[in-house]
């Protein structure tokens, strides 16, 4: 296989030769599951977390603002990261808004160790 990227990096055709390179440049990174115990071969959990964020995109034609487009980032991660957690959602944010009331530091989303 590798030696078939190798060849690829030396063909006139400019997509497919930038590919092969590309290939060859990230081989450590494409296999790093079948040397490292623990890491999934697919990205089947972190695609699941952005389904939400992807439909919701889709349905509401996005933001219109750069103002929207980070407020949209910071709510969905925080929304995410609680449910990773199976913390309460409307706690948290309640929580948060009382926090910036207050002029204090808001609660973490850190995990409760």
């Amino acid at each position: 296989m590798q030696a078939l990227l190798r060849e690829g990096t030396t063909l006139a055709h400019a997509k497919t030769r930038h590919t092969c390179e590309n290939i060859l440049h990230l081989k450590v990174a494409l296999w790093t599951f079948v040397f490292v115990e623990g890491v999934e071969p697919m990205n089947n959990h972190a695609e699941r977390c952005l389904r939400c964020a992807v439909l919701w995109q889709r349905r509401s034609f996005g933001t219109q603002s750069a103002a929207g487009s980070v407020f949209v980032q910071r709510i969905l991660t925080a929304v995410t990261t609680l449910r990773q957690q199976q913390r309460d959602v409307l706690d948290y944010l309640t929580e948060a808004c009382a926090a910036a009331e207050r002029g204090v530091q808001p609660p973490s989303l850190l995990p409760n160790s």
